[in-house]
């Protein structure tokens, strides 16, 4: 069963768009968004992650400044439109969002109360802040931007932690993958893998850098993961 439900956060009522497994109670997992909002390639998410037996669970990060968004990603005036969402966007308050929807889907009846985040760009970031920051339970982190400006945050890190870098994304420098990789080197918990050749969202549904093999091995090992740590 795929649905919409209400998260009740501290700075206000949201929503998120959940995908149920058939065998429940089940961990969950929270999928966080990039600039094109709760989108069909979001929604395809979360519904793969029920397919192998978790909740999938995306909320509406962007609900403060324009509820409900819903971009294609291969449309230019919807490109333009989640930029200066993006660029607008409340890491801090959002932060707050991620851990209050993790609170809230540990809560329900489906879950068994394990819980890890999972992003995209904006949402990779967002996973990192909120492993750092907050206990959560594990946390998958996909070519996270400006993730090494808060690389300082690091050592807030107790959750264990999968990210994948694509080392030719356009968005996330050499410099910075090489940052990145240096700081969590430091930490067991954190894996690092790196794609060679890939481009940014490269795991993305029918995304224009979408690479079937990389998309495949990066997936294949967050499942793993999840499993590891949710089970």
């Amino acid at each position: 069963m795929n649905d919409r439900i209400t998260i009740q956060g501290r700075d206000g009522a949201f929503g998120a768009y959940i995908a149920q497994p058939k065998t429940l109670p089940a961990p969950a997992v929270v999928v966080l968004h990039e600039v094109f909002g709760v989108n069909a390639d979001i929604r395809k998410t979360c519904d793969e992650l029920a397919e192998q037996g978790f909740l999938g669970v995306a909320p509406d990060l962007f609900w403060r400044q324009e509820p409900g968004v819903d971009l294609s990603v291969t449309s230019e005036p919807d490109w333009q439109h989640g930029l200066r969402l993006y660029k607008a966007y409340d890491r801090d308050a959002g932060v707050r969002d991620v851990k209050d929807t993790v609170n809230a889907i540990a809560k329900l009846p489906g879950c068994t109360g394990k819980v890890a985040v999972l992003g995209y760009c904006l949402g990779g970031l967002m996973a990192f802040l909120t492993a750092a920051r907050y206990g959560i339970d594990a946390a998958v982190a996909y070519h996270g931007g400006d993730t090494e400006k808060y690389l300082g945050e690091v050592a807030g890190l107790k959750a264990p932690l999968l990210m994948h870098l694509a080392e030719e994304d356009e968005f996330i420098s050499q410099a910075a993958q090489a940052q990145i990789k240096a700081a969590l080197a430091m930490k067991p918990n954190a894996t690092v893998y790196s794609y060679p050749g890939q481009n940014h969202a490269f795991t993305r549904h029918n995304g224009a850098h979408y690479n079937a093999a990389a998309a495949k091995l990066a997936n294949g090992r967050t499942s793993e993961f999840l499993h590891q740590q949710l089970r």
